[in-house]
């Protein structure tokens, strides 16, 4: 199986002002392979969100190096860039950000439609399709403000498939939703994986975490630990069971940070 994103030694630093700088990614390396379930764990403030936008190319990183399906994204023009981004990946956040003028399967067509070479008939046989996929597809119609939340985040999903992506990345998106419908949400992800797309999601869940194949957690901004998980199906593994197995993994993990910099604090006094 081939990799579809790498990073390597990738470094992100914020200039806050004069001799002032905050260093939020330090030396981080990943790999995820075509087809991976992967989420990204970690306290607020360890990095994961920024760790996403780096690697999907949303933001530029200081150093280092990634690689997506080959193509070294640093190297990459904006316009390139773009492009790939809108053909081959799909974004799905905790703010939903769809556009209030437009109706729902408006607003996901609309990525399709950028293209200059789109079929509006194909590509709206295509959202359709989806909205009937997630089982929304009575509400394809509507406005945002006739739609639950649980409702919209499917809407998302739809937005994030709508171009075929070969990856897809979540920033907590089921982070804003109830119990049943973040469950809901996850389901469809795992569905959509099982067809071959690979996901990358940031979650501080560990009951979302516990439906991925690969945990990658994070303290101050380097990934410390990885956990390789059975790919996930809901007949033969107990979720609960993998829920608390991912909790002790946490919990032994930061522990063994925290006494390794004081470890470190004491040799370098």
């Amino acid at each position: 199986m081939n990799n579809i994103l790498e990073a390597t030694s990738i470094n992100k630093i914020v200039e806050l002002g004069k001799n002032n700088e905050l260093h939020i990614l330090k030396d981080v390396n990943l790999e995820i392979k075509e087809g991976e379930f992967v989420s990204v764990m970690g306290p607020s403030g360890s990095g994961k969100s920024t760790l996403l936008y780096n690697v999907s190319g949303m933001d530029r990183i200081s150093s280092g190096n990634i690689l997506f399906k080959g193509n070294e994204i640093g190297k990459l023009t904006e316009e390139n860039l773009a492009r790939i981004r809108l053909n081959n990946m799909g974004f799905i956040f905790q703010n939903i950000n769809l556009l209030k003028n437009l109706s729902l399967i408006d607003n996901v067509m609309f990525p399709a439609l950028v293209s200059k070479d789109a079929d509006k008939n194909k590509v709206y046989k295509r959202a359709k399709k989806l909205f009937e996929t997630v089982g929304i597809g009575t509400i394809r119609n509507n406005n945002i403000n006739q739609a639950s939340g649980g409702q919209l985040q499917r809407v998302a999903i739809c937005r994030a498939l709508i171009n075929d992506p070969d990856i897809i990345f979540g920033d907590e998106p089921t982070g804003a939703l109830d119990s049943k419908s973040a469950a809901e949400i996850m389901s469809l992800l795992t569905e959509i994986n099982k067809k071959g797309t690979t996901v990358m999601l940031v979650t501080h869940d560990a009951k979302v975490a516990a439906k991925t194949e690969k945990i990658l957690y994070m303290v101050d901004g380097k990934i410390v630990a990885q956990k390789k998980m059975s790919k996930y199906d809901a007949q033969i593994d107990n979720i609960k069971e993998r829920e608390e197995s991912i909790l002790k993994w946490i919990v032994e993990n930061t522990d063994s940070y925290n006494n390794k910099d004081v470890s470190e604090e004491k040799m370098t006094k």
